[in-house]
């Protein structure tokens, strides 16, 4: 197996002379830490046992026990860990994980997730040697159900790896998968974690590649869709691994360092456990997953002894590198592959309720706004479980029974965000979406990701729905008002995305690599040039054509198609391009981002909360959940719940909100 790691042995490696150098390092007041670290990250895991066996000979002391006394914190417990054989160290790491009160669930599953038979089977002669128990028994008296169960498969670390694959039973395989989870009501675990938990890696990602065409969703969705809790996460993970063990890592490293406080335990645990074998391609995975590099990363985000060490893992800054490493492009290049191959099945949170009486709701509606005060409580139970199509009858019924408008006496009642929201609810899609292009676009300062986020999520159909509202509305074409508001290279993206012409259909292979060849080409023109090309593939093409174009721009041009983007492009017209990309990819998957963003740091964006929760709520909310849980390690109930506590004294707006949600996940 070719050498993908960071760290390796030293040249002219002398234990001997380390171990002196190390006793003077600590000896005396203080410790030159520079030295320690420098010496301790340049050297392998093999050559650190040979230091330890030296100082205890030249010495007479334990130098893992001399370190916990010198170091402190986290700089502490990275070097100490280093210093432990890569099975001691993953035998600790389950022990601690285990023990108390609580499980490190997280922890257990990354660990049995990633390894290879060999790395586990040293892990349970590990555990036994350093805690005189057996591993599983732990694990059992710890864990539950479906998890349990799928733990201790792992454990036996008995996995096929004869690389020997059978394309009949990659068949059965496939279909014994689909006829125990998507095929019938309810799920058949036990299938799941006998296929999952034994066969080989490459078996399994060619029982993958045929579970899609057989169920037309990707065995990631079922999962999702199918299982729940720690199993969901545990399968999930093994599906990653078995995909790519680099791409499940720079997830992982990315979650243990976004958002508030870093989870250093876990930050620690791969940096060590992953140098000697593939943290260059987990680096690669790091710089096409996310916007920055992982040294950077782990420099904004660490201080001190501890960050530098952790850099040296690291190895490298590949912000300040160009093309991809083979291995990352040919992961970027399935990517793309397994987007296109991916039918998704959207599901929404809000359905059509049963038994719907339209007078009835009209009278309760205006029961709830009648007389002194305003019964909350009865219009949210009303307009946030029923359809929009059904909230029109609604809105009829009260009209023809009542002779009041519905809008106006839900304006005069309820007020701020709660407001917005029921109102936004009431609102066709078309004029909803009209009237948050208006308010984008309206006062001092556009919301430019407002209309892009619009624009480049809305079918043809739904777009022309929005001119014909916003005309109706603002007796004005929204083209007109586009064109007022923006202007140059960003304004024209707009005018384009808003003629609802974009071609539909399936990909073009032949035009598509052609299309991806005039992109590569593009790259290499001066930057109106370059924008003027984008725009002209990017804004027209079909979305399944768009796949294609950038699985095969992979190709052409050996770089990914964001990265392109992000460092050839800037402001508003780097985030249209960006949008439409992560759309093209996985639609879920950008609008869960753009929910976050409206939520994290301080204050959340409560318009841009709204529109999404509104708009998506009857087509992919329940999808949107999902790739928030995956991404972020938090629910979007979760996140809603405390990022809105402070701004709704009252809870209504929360509570519609959760409503809309569907449920926590």
């Amino acid at each position: 197996m070719e050498f993908r790691g960071t760290i390796s042995d030293a040249p002219d490696f002398d234990p001997t002379a380390d171990a002196e150098t190390l006793y003077n390092a600590m000896k005396g007041l203080g410790s030159d830490k520079e030295t320690i670290l420098d010496l301790i990250t340049s050297r392998s895991n093999a050559q650190r046992q040979e230091v330890i066996s030296a100082y205890k000979c030249s010495f007479g002391q334990d130098l893992i026990e001399d370190l916990k006394y010198e170091l402190t914190g986290k700089f502490e417990r990275l070097i100490v860990s280093l210093m432990r054989t890569p099975a001691y160290h993953d035998a600790k790491e389950i022990h601690d994980a285990v023990k108390g009160m609580g499980t490190n669930e997280r922890c257990l599953i990354e660990i049995l997730a990633s390894r290879n038979n060999q790395q586990i089977h040293d892990m349970v002669a590990a555990y036994k040697d350093a805690y005189d128990r057996d591993i599983e028994d732990d694990i059992t008296a710890d864990t539950s159900g479906h998890f349990k169960k799928m733990l201790i498969v792992l454990l036996q670390g008995t996995r096929d790896e004869s690389g020997v694959v059978d394309a009949d039973l990659v068949q059965q395989d496939a279909q014994a998968l689909y006829a125990a989870g998507e095929e019938q009501w309810g799920t058949d675990e036990a299938k799941f974690i006998l296929i999952l938990g034994n066969r080989s890696v490459t078996h399994l990602r060619m029982v993958f590649d045929e579970y899609e065409k057989i169920a037309e969703v990707s065995i990631e969705d079922s999962i999702k869709s199918e299982l729940s809790g720690d199993f969901e996460r545990l399968m999930l993970a093994v599906v990653h691994c078995i995909r790519s063990v680099p791409m499940f890592f720079a997830k992982r490293l990315y979650k243990s360092m976004k958002g508030l406080g870093t989870a250093d335990n876990t930050l620690i645990r791969i940096m060590i456990s992953r140098s000697e074998i593939d943290m260059l391609d987990i680096r690669e995975c790091f710089r096409l997953l996310y916007e920055k590099s992982l040294y950077n990363m782990i420099k904004d985000d660490t201080s001190g002894d501890y960050k530098r060490t952790l850099l040296h893992l690291c190895g490298g800054d590949d912000d300040l590198a160009g093309e991809f490493f083979p291995e990352a492009a040919q992961i970027a290049y399935k990517m793309w592959e397994l987007s296109a191959m991916t039918k998704v099945q959207f599901r929404p949170t809000v359905r059509p309720a049963s038994g719907f009486d339209p007078a009835a709701d009209a009278q309760a509606l205006r029961k709830a706004m009648k007389g002194f005060g305003t019964d909350e409580d009865a219009i949210i139970e009303i307009v946030a479980n029923r359809s929009n199509a059904q909230r029109q009858e609604i809105r009829q019924a009260f009209k023809s029974q009542l002779g009041r408008d519905l809008m106006k006496d839900l304006k005069s009642e309820l007020s701020r965000n709660l407001e917005r929201l029921i109102i936004g609810l009431m609102l066709t899609p078309a004029e909803f979406d009209a009237k948050m292009m208006r308010k984008a676009m309206e006062g001092a300062g556009t919301d430019e990701h407002a209309l892009i986020e619009i624009l480049v999520s809305r079918s043809n159909e739904q777009i022309q729905a929005v001119n014909a509202a916003y005309q109706d509305a603002y007796k004005k074409t929204l083209e007109e008002a586009l064109q007022s508001d923006t202007s140059g290279h960003f304004c024209r993206i707009l005018v384009s995305l808003v003629q609802g012409a974009r071609e539909e259909g399936p990909a073009d292979v032949e035009r598509a690599c052609e299309d991806a060849q005039e992109l590569a080409d593009a790259c290499n023109a001066d930057s109106d040039d370059m924008e003027m090309k984008f725009m002209s593939i990017l804004c027209t093409r079909s979305f399944p054509h768009l796949r294609k174009v950038f699985q095969e721009f992979v190709r052409c041009s050996n770089k990914d198609i964001e990265q392109i983007i992000k460092k050839h492009m800037s402001g508003d017209v780097k985030n249209a391009f960006y949008a439409i990309v992560r759309s093209v990819k996985n639609q879920p998957s950008y609008f869960a981002d753009r929910l976050y963003k409206a939520m994290k740091g301080l204050g959340t964006d409560d318009r841009a909360l709204i529109r999404i929760m509104v708009t998506r709520s009857e087509i992919d909310l329940f999808n949107i959940r999902k790739e928030f849980k995956e991404t972020h390690d938090a629910s979007l109930h979760e996140f809603i719940q405390v990022e809105t506590a402070i701004s709704d004294t009252s809870g209504d707006y929360r509570k519609t909100l959760l409503i809309l949600c569907g449920g926590e996940d």
